[in-house]
């Protein structure tokens, strides 16, 4: 995919993936606190949701410059499936 790359400060070639989060930490502070926040006799402390109200959820896409290797992350539209496919030159 050609686009503006900020390092290169030109449009480039970039390599387009599809973002995916890591490992979430049980250590980090915000898990912590919300640990924290969760124990006791109550219920959770936050509602449930009893129904969905999107049926998709917003791809983010990784492109990495092919040029200098700088990563810019863009979200992109609502989609119930996304297909990366290679363009032959």
């Amino acid at each position: 995919m050609s686009t503006y790359c900020p390092k290169c400060k030109t449009h480039t070639e970039h390599e387009v993936t599809l973002y995916k989060s890591g490992k979430r930490r049980s250590l980090s502070e915000g898990q912590r606190r919300y640990n924290r926040k969760n124990l006791g006799y109550g219920s959770t402390r936050k509602p449930e949701q009893k129904r969905f109200a999107k049926t998709t959820k917003k791809q983010l896409l990784k492109l990495k410059c092919k040029k200098c290797g700088y990563t810019i992350y863009r979200l992109g539209i609502r989609l119930k499936k996304l297909e990366i496919t290679e363009v032959a030159k």
